[in-house]
């Protein structure tokens, strides 16, 4: 009786709903543990690593994948039209692009998609610029100073020794990647990795140039403008082209990708496009509404109060919030909450004139004695006590 196969997932140990990087960061783990030449002689740890190949060359393959799932082991034994009879078929897999990555971490290559010596575009550079509250909404010009790097007068670029050219790299002919045949498991495998000795780039400097050390750089600090567009948020960055790093082999220079920091403002808070804050009225302006003075990122604004406002009452400045990045036409609103002030440190006069005020308007200073007044009166009147068992009885033993 043929040996019964485990399930493909719990090979891997990952659920059937598990995503292509999770199945390869699992096949990985298992590879690197039993592969043959990380264990040599240990049938078992070689029986493993062959479970585990079988198991992620099935799930890392989409459609293989849907017929493992809809028909199980069957789908490649023959029972399903499958991969044919005697198991399964490793045919036409590509294992060099299969396991490339793992066997560099075992042998030093690297990946078969080795990097190119064409023309490449130079990495970016990123930094920071601090700006205000105000700055933020309305947008700003700003200066910057980074070090930047510059094709070298001397050499051009070259890297070489003015009168000297750089030569074609022997170890890879030129080509900036070297191909290392590695015998697995599975056969020869063939990875593709970057040239060690010209790192990429096909050619070998003999005579450095003295100004560059043979980089073809040189770096200097520069000062760069950078334009603050309106409505920017705290953490956005701002893309300055061709203000990174050099390209390699003649490509484009990177990007200069500068954050904002915008520091806090003292009363003012953002959310999205709306601006929030408090403004304190008196009593006497709750009361009978009046005229208040509201800070906004356009200037102070008047505003009539309703008579009878209620503390913590929201009022909305449309119009007068972050304007949109794309349309800076475009604005949010000011939403403002207004806390009615509790006066403090008041003189007799004034107390005098509350007191007056809360008898014309409910008299609330006494309405709570009066309460407890009443309260007191009904405390004379305690319920009887229901009477006990034992308590008949007596009654009954004083009649006698």
């Amino acid at each position: 009786m043929a040996e019964q196969k485990r399930d493909y997932y719990e090979v891997l140990g990952v659920d059937r709903s598990a995503d292509d990087a999770t199945i390869k960061k699992a096949y990985r783990q298992l590879a690197k543990k039993y592969h043959p030449d990380a264990n040599p002689g240990d049938k078992e740890a070689e029986a493993k690593f062959k479970e585990a190949s079988e198991a992620y060359a099935v799930l890392s393959d989409s459609e293989k994948r849907r017929q493992y799932d809809q028909f199980g082991h069957a789908a490649f034994d023959g029972g399903a039209g499958g991969a044919g009879a005697g198991g399964f078929d490793f045919s036409g897999m590509d294992f060099g692009d299969m396991f490339g990555d793992i066997f560099g971490d075992f042998f030093g290559g690297g990946s078969r998609r080795g990097a190119s010596n064409g023309p490449m575009k130079g990495a970016n550079l990123r930094t920071s610029v601090r700006i205000t509250f105000e700055e933020a909404i309305f947008g700003c010009e700003k200066e910057i100073e980074m070090v930047l790097k510059d094709e070298c007068h001397t050499c051009h670029g070259t890297g070489a020794k003015p009168g000297t050219t750089p030569e074609t790299c022997p170890k890879c002919g030129g080509k900036g990647k070297v191909v290392f045949t590695q015998q697995s498991f599975f056969g020869t495998v063939q990875n593709v990795q970057t040239c060690p000795d010209c790192g990429g780039s096909g050619k070998i400097i003999k005579d450095k140039c003295p100004d560059c050390r043979g980089t073809g750089y040189i770096a200097s600090k520069k000062k760069i403008q950078v334009s603050i567009p309106a409505g920017i948020d705290n953490g956005q960055s701002v893309r300055i082209r061709e203000k990174g790093e050099p390209g390699i082999n003649g490509g484009p220079r990177g990007d200069l990708l500068v954050e904002v920091v915008v520091s806090r403002h003292p009363t003012l808070q953002r959310q999205d496009m709306n601006i929030y804050s408090t403004a304190q009225i008196s009593f006497a302006q709750a009361a009978l509404g009046g005229e208040i003075r509201i800070h906004t990122v356009d200037g102070d604004v008047l505003y009539e109060v309703k008579p009878g406002t209620q503390t913590n009452t929201r009022i909305r400045l449309k119009g007068k919030g972050v304007p949109s990045l794309r349309n800076k036409s475009v604005r949010g609103d000011h939403y403002v909450d207004l806390v009615v002030q509790t006066p403090t440190g008041l003189s007799a006069d004034a107390k005098e004139a509350l007191r007056q005020f809360d008898a014309l308007t409910g008299d609330s200073l006494n309405r709570t004695g009066a309460q407890d007044g009443a309260g007191s009166s009904d405390k004379q009147e305690k319920p009887k006590k229901k009477k006990g068992f034992m308590d008949k009885i007596k009654e009954s033993l004083d009649d006698i």
